[in-house]
């Protein structure tokens, strides 16, 4: 038998309550005198950690090493499957589930899964309608504060975030990243039916689902079905008409993106698909495939 020797009000505390700091904000109560003391930070709004490179405060001292390393460049956290590094832990842990294709965080309303819980927190606001954001300008509203500050560039036509190997800029930092994968080549997603990789989640959710046969997407006019939203969007215009692309120098206007790219190459003279057999060059990629077609077929 084990005897704890103490003095009476500190076994009286140990035998009535197993949480003995409280606090006298929120009352929120805490096992360790540390963490209380951390805790009521967030009320003071208290910041007693600062950077001394570029004087940012934090709460916490682990935020300020982390916050350091986008200073020094350390990247601490591998990925023991592909070798990428990040400065902070939480960001691998999040990363190895896209190995793994672990989603922890499922909504209860429509059972979708996420890798992260700020996603998930911010699609259950699509189920309540909460759009807590809104444009002064234009009235729109978002669920997330992100959605809003990159909308809001729309408006100012700003481009914070800048390639370093060919300096375009982006609007947003994630619009970014995909980029720079043109440049490094590489592709994180990758299917585990044919082993096809993407640079972007999305296209790879896509993909699969030509393995699947899921068409989620159906037009509430005609009931046709899509497996891609973009393609749903650009098929509903068929109805109502609309032509949202418009060319600068001809004034002729389009339903797709796609389609104006391809016009305005008329306009330019650029024949950007090459043919590897006899190098006849062609403005859009399916005449080139049709063109190609005639080497197979040894009539030319």
């Amino acid at each position: 038998m084990c005897f704890w020797q103490g003095t009476g009000d500190e076994q009286l505390h140990a035998q009535t309550s197993e949480h003995r700091y409280s606090c006298n904000m929120c009352s929120k109560t805490f096992n360790i005198k540390s963490d209380l003391i951390r805790h009521k930070r967030l009320h003071s709004g208290e910041r007693p950690y600062c950077c001394d490179l570029c004087f940012k405060s934090f709460t916490y001292n682990s935020h300020l090493t982390s916050h350091k390393r986008l200073h020094s460049g350390e990247r601490p956290y591998c990925c023991d499957v592909c070798s990428k590094t990040f400065t902070h832990k939480s960001s691998l842990i999040s990363h190895k589930r896209l190995h793994s294709g672990e989603c922890p965080y499922c909504c209860d309303v429509c059972s979708k899964a996420f890798t992260q819980k700020n996603s998930l927190i911010s699609h259950k606001r699509l189920h309540s309608g909460e759009c807590q954001y809104c444009c002064d300008v234009c009235s729109k509203s978002f669920s997330r504060k992100s959605h809003i500050i990159s909308h809001i560039r729309l408006h100012s036509g700003e481009r914070p975030y800048c390639c370093d190997v060919c300096g375009k800029t982006f609007n947003t930092k994630s619009n970014l990243i995909r980029h720079k994968r043109l440049h490094s080549g590489e592709h994180p997603y990758c299917c585990d039916v044919c082993c096809k990789a993407f640079t972007q989640k999305s296209s790879l959710m896509s993909h699969k689902r030509l393995h699947s046969g899921e068409r989620p997407y159906c037009c509430d006019v005609c009931s046709k079905t899509f497996s891609r939203k973009s393609h749903l969007i650009s098929h509903v215009r068929l109805h109502c008409g609309e032509r949202p692309y418009f060319c600068d120098v001809c004034s002729k206007t389009f339903s797709r993106k796609s389609h104006l790219i391809s016009h305005k190459l008329v306009h330019s003279g650029e024949h950007p698909y090459c043919c590897d057999v006899c190098s006849k060059a062609f403005t859009q990629k399916s005449s080139l495939m049709s063109h190609k077609r005639l080497h197979i077929g040894g009539r030319l």
